[in-house]
């Protein structure tokens, strides 16, 4: 099998590109005609959404504290900014209102994490960690994220400076409301 020009972006040959792809990705590569350039930008998508699934399954077969990356970063949260309400932490970790929930909920059984009302509006409940919570996110949030950071070692010093600034580059065109890709409040 031959390495292709469009397929340099996903490290390897066409082959290993495809076995990424989604279905529909895969019947459009195999139904193209043989002089035809596979989208590069399609392969971005394809191989960028690939990375984000395999590295939070990655991450989370990671933990044998319990936290999942989920968990983690509501701990980290907590942890850096202190108590704040669960509508604006759901916002603030990209989680929808019942995953919200569910993970104070686990975390709160875990005994990580507390409810309270909040001071001055009735309706609103505050996510606060406890003092177990404390000490855990002491415990366990440096070696977690250093774990996590190690996956990186594979990249040279200036790959990963050029991916931090690719990455920066996109989430700021996400979230600039002039701009057409803009997708975050």
């Amino acid at each position: 099998m031959t390495t292709e020009p469009s397929s340099i972006l996903s490290g390897g040959t066409l082959g290993e590109a495809e076995g990424e792809l989604c279905e529909h990705a895969e019947r459009a590569i195999a139904e193209r005609p043989a002089d035809a350039e596979i989208d590069p930008r399609r392969l971005l998508v394809e191989n960028t959404a690939a990375f984000v699934r395999e590295f939070h399954r990655w991450v989370d077969a990671q933990c044998q504290d319990g936290l999942t990356l989920p968990g983690l970063r509501l701990v980290e949260r907590l942890h850096c900014r202190g108590p704040a309400m669960m509508r604006a932490l759901a916002d603030e970790l990209g989680l929808s209102p019942r995953n919200m929930t569910a993970l104070v909920d686990g975390l709160e059984g875990d005994g990580l994490v507390a409810r309270r009302p909040h001071p001055s509006d009735r309706r609103a409940i505050m996510v606060e960690l406890t003092t177990t919570g404390c000490e855990a996110a002491d415990a366990v949030l440096g070696p977690r994220i250093a774990a996590m950071g190690e996956l990186f070692d594979v990249l040279s010093d200036d790959e990963r400076q050029r991916f931090a600034g690719m990455v920066a580059r996109l989430r700021a065109a996400m979230r600039t409301p002039s701009s057409r890709f803009y997708l975050l409040a």
